[in-house]
């Protein structure tokens, strides 16, 4: 893969010259050349910015500079990608990364000042592929950083670049989930001892291990990055959203007039609630909702109260009760439980018989010894 450079600091990208990449280069898998944009400006100052229009702060660079500099390193294949590393780009992701990795050049192009002439993209994306690629939700003094960066996670992917190649499998990002922790001698360090379950010799057990912190480490870090639990038709459990209050609300009222009449309605806190109560819990608790046709149709809540995943508001519309939607949102909501939780905890009403064998049947137990809000009863689950 050849890899080239457009900026005004050609020594900030020294870096390539070190470690894994540095060896790639020595070993002709990577072909790296940095250009010093310089090289095409024509005045004694060597001028590659200046004053944007419409007015602003900052200097804006121009675009006569990169317009030779594409031609004088031939860009326009079809087989190369020129990435312009911006704060308002697409996020890198381990899959774009992959994507690049396939590619037979790269041509990074490093912004500095406000950024670039819009017209350099334009002029760059007639002539070849173009990615505008961001790091994250910061700004950065320049593209250099970012292109260092996205070097990386693009060319340890290249076959022969890393020496094991299984490990590429099971680092952060394959396959949805931050990767697991990691331990290495001494067995026993500072009081703290590595699990037993990596010392057994146990392949299978270690793999089911790693597994479950992967899971854990997501849920607890980045939870975005699980992908949505899916019901038997597709249909997915997702995350719920400020604008959803108005649905949840009325959800809500649906499910818990059922509720009032196996129960003393003066006791079922759900339907004395209105629409700013919904708006003001929802800011509270994690809230999960399904669709379908377009339409809200189960919801549920849960939220860390010590070390107890707290769950409630188990909602399905009436007309889908039965079909199993209280029971997929059960198993989301406990799945998603951050790493401190080491149980679950629910109520139901005193009265709701049929709630409280669902609930037995899936784990969990009654709890006289706990003091129930007045008119419920406490059922509760030990995290596995």
């Amino acid at each position: 893969m050849r890899l080239d450079y457009l900026t005004i600091f050609p020594d900030y990208l020294a870096p390539l010259d070190l470690s894994l990449p540095g060896k790639a280069a020595e070993g002709g898998l990577i072909d790296v050349r940095v250009h010093d944009l310089r090289t095409w400006t024509h005045d004694r100052h060597r001028t590659v910015d200046d004053t944007p229009y419409g007015g602003g702060a900052g200097m804006v660079m121009r675009p006569e500079p990169f317009g030779e500099a594409f031609d004088a390193l031939g860009v326009g294949a079809p087989d190369e990608t020129v990435v312009f590393p911006t704060p308002s780009g697409e996020p890198l992701t381990q899959r774009l990364a992959a994507e690049l990795a396939g590619r037979e050049r790269l041509v990074f192009v490093c912004g500095r000042y406000e950024g670039i002439d819009q017209r350099v993209v334009d002029h760059a994306r007639d002539r070849t592929d173009v990615r505008e690629i961001s790091l994250g939700d910061y700004v950065l003094n320049g593209g250099e950083v970012a292109a260092l960066a996205i070097t990386e996670a693009v060319v340890r992917l290249l076959p022969g670049f890393l020496g094991n190649a299984e490990s590429l499998a099971e680092e952060s990002h394959e396959g949805g989930l931050l990767e697991a922790p990691a331990y290495t001698k001494p067995p026993v360090w500072d009081g703290r001892a590595v699990p037993d379950v990596l010392r057994s010799g146990d392949h299978a057990a270690i793999a089911a291990w790693r597994r479950e912190e992967a899971v854990r480490r997501t849920v607890e870090r980045r939870p975005d990055l699980l992908p949505p639990s899916v019901l038997d038709d597709g249909t997915p459990i997702v995350r719920a959203v400020p604008a959803d209050a108005g649905e949840i609300f009325t959800l809500q009222r649906a499910c818990w007039v059922q509720e009032a009449l196996v129960n003393d309605p003066a006791e079922v806190p759900a339907l004395h609630e209105e629409l700013p109560d919904v708006q003001a819990w929802l800011e509270r608790w994690d809230t999960y909702v399904v669709r379908r046709a377009g339409r809200l149709v189960g919801a549920v809540r849960a939220r860390l109260e010590g070390t107890a995943w707290d769950i409630g508001r188990i909602m399905v519309a009436p007309d889908l009760q039965g079909a199993g939607l209280g029971r997929a949102l059960l198993e989301h909501v406990e799945r998603v439980a951050p790493a401190e939780a080491t149980s679950y905890v629910l109520f139901t009403g005193a009265g709701s018989v049929r709630n409280q064998r669902i609930y037995g049947k899936a784990g969990y137990r009654l709890r006289r010894d706990v003091e129930p809000p007045p008119g419920a009863v406490v059922l509760t689950k030990r995290r596995r």
